[in-house]
C-alpha cells in the first residue's frame, strides 16, 4: 500500500471516517500520536525517545513527529505502544479502585430530574422563558423543583463519569488493548489494532418494544395494565409509564399469588428470549443503536457497545455499572478471545435519517446480563 501523508489521515479523522485507520499501521501511528498531543505528553515522549524537534505549536509537533516516525512505521508503532503503556500504568496507579467502587455504591437512586442531555436547555425553557415573568414565582421553585433537578443531574453525571472510567480501565489494562492516554475524539483504546469508542449503555426500551412486536408479544405496559385489572390491582393512571410499570410490578410482587407470579414470569420469559436472540446475533442491535442515536451526538466511528441488563428489573440496570465483580470476567473473556474474531464480521453498514449516504463501520457488542 502506498504511503499516505499527514494531511490524508488528518482529513479522514476530521470526517470521522475511522474505518480506514483500522489495521493500517500508518493510520494507527497517526492516531496514537494524536492521542499524546498534549504538552506534557509530547515532552515526555521526546525525553523517552531522545528525538529533538524545534517547533512552536502542538499542531507543528504533530506533523513533524509523524514525518519522523513514519520513516520506520513498524518500529515507531512499537515505540509509541511502549510509551503509552508506561504512561497508562502510572495513571492507573493513582486510582484507588476499591474506594471508588465503594463511593459509587453510595448512590441509591438514579433520577435525572431535568433533561439528561442538556440541563441548561431544560432550566431555561422551564423556568426562564415562561409566560409569567414573576421573580417571586421563580424563587418559589428553587427548593421544590430547581434544586432537585440540578442535584439529580449532577449526581447522575458524577456516577456515569466515574463508573465509565472504572469500566474503561478494565479494558485498558488488558494485554490485547492499547489505551489512549490523552483525549482523542471517538477513540478510547485499540483492540488488536482496531480503534474503538467504548459506549456503555442499557438494553434500549424502544428496541425491546420493537422486538416484542416482531415476536408477537404484547407491549409490556399494556399487558401489565390488563393483568392488573384482572387481579383487582389499582394504580395511578396519570403517572408516567415507568412509574405505572413499577407500581403494578411491585404490587404484584407483594400480592404474590399464583396469578401475579405467572404474569411477572411470563414477561420475564418473553424478554429472556429476546435477550438470548440478541446475544446470538448482536449485529441487529448494533445497527439499531447507530441508526437511532441522537442527532446532536451522531457519529459513525468504530464503537464497542457494553450493554448492561438486569433481567429482574430492566430499570435498575444502571446499578450494574459499578458491579465490577460481574463486569470484569465477561470483559476479560471477550478480550482474551478477540484475536480469534474475523474482523470483517465486525463490519456493518447503516443509514441515518437526514444523511444522504450510507456509513460503514466496525462494531461489536458485549451483553452482560444479571
Amino acid at each position: 500500500m502506498n504511503k499516505r501523508d499527514f494531511d490524508f489521515w488528518n482529513n479522514l479523522f476530521m470526517k470521522e471516517q475511522l474505518e480506514e485507520f483500522s489495521g493500517n499501521k500508518e493510520g494507527l501511528l497517526w492516531l496514537k500520536l494524536k492521542s499524546i498531543m498534549r504538552v506534557d505528553l509530547v515532552k515526555g515522549f521526546l525525553d523517552f525517545t531522545g528525538y529533538k524537534i524545534n517547533t512552536k505549536s502542538q499542531s507543528e509537533n504533530f506533523r513533524v513527529l509523524f514525518d519522523i516516525l513514519s520513516k520506520d512505521i513498524l518500529n515507531s508503532n512499537s515505540i509509541l505502544n511502549k510509551y503509552i503503556k508506561n504512561n497508562f500504568d502510572k495513571q492507573i496507579e493513582k486510582i484507588d479502585t476499591q474506594q471508588l467502587v465503594s463511593e459509587l455504591y453510595k448512590l441509591k437512586n438514579f433520577e435525572w430530574g431535568g433533561d439528561k442531555n442538556s440541563l441548561d436547555k431544560y432550566l431555561i425553557s422551564r423556568y426562564v422563558k415562561v409566560s409569567n415573568p414573576s421573580l417571586q414565582n421563580l424563587m418559589s421553585k428553587f427548593e421544590t423543583e430547581i434544586n432537585p433537578a440540578v442535584q439529580g443531574y449532577v449526581l447522575n453525571s458524577w456516577y456515569n463519569y466515574w463508573s465509565s472510567l472504572l469500566i474503561e480501565n478494565i479494558f485498558k489494562s488488558h494485554s490485547a488493548v492499547l489505551p489512549t492516554i490523552g483525549k482523542i475524539k471517538n477513540v478510547d483504546f485499540f483492540i488488536e489494532d482496531i480503534p474503538f469508542d467504548l459506549k456503555v449503555t442499557y438494553f434500549p426500551a424502544e428496541y425491546l418494544k420493537q422486538k416484542r412486536k416482531e415476536e408477537g408479544f404484547p407491549q409490556e405496559l399494556t399487558f401489565l395494565k390488563q393483568k392488573a385489572k384482572e387481579a383487582n390491582i389499582s394504580f395511578d393512571k396519570n403517572s408516567k409509564p415507568q412509574n405505572i410499570f413499577y407500581e403494578i410490578s411491585e404490587k404484584m410482587k407483594d400480592k404474590n399469588n399464583d396469578f401475579c407470579k405467572q404474569v411477572l414470569q411470563t414477561l420475564k420469559n418473553q424478554n429472556q428470549k429476546i435477550l438470548i436472540d440478541t446475544q446470538t446475533n448482536t449485529k441487529n442491535l448494533a445497527k439499531w443503536l447507530y441508526e437511532n442515536q441522537g442527532e446532536m451526538r451522531f457519529g459513525s466511528e468504530n464503537r464497542l457497545y457494553l450493554v448492561l441488563v438486569d433481567n429482574e428489573d430492566f430499570y435498575n440496570s444502571w446499578k450494574l455499572k459499578r458491579n465490577i465483580d460481574l463486569l470484569k470476567p465477561t470483559i476479560i473473556s471477550y478480550l482474551d478471545n478477540f484475536k480469534n474474531k474475523n474482523i470483517e464480521d465486525l463490519k456493518i453498514s447503516f443509514d441515518y435519517k437526514g444523511k444522504p449516504n450510507s456509513f460503514n463501520t466496525f462494531t461489536d457488542i458485549i451483553v452482560v446480563i444479571k
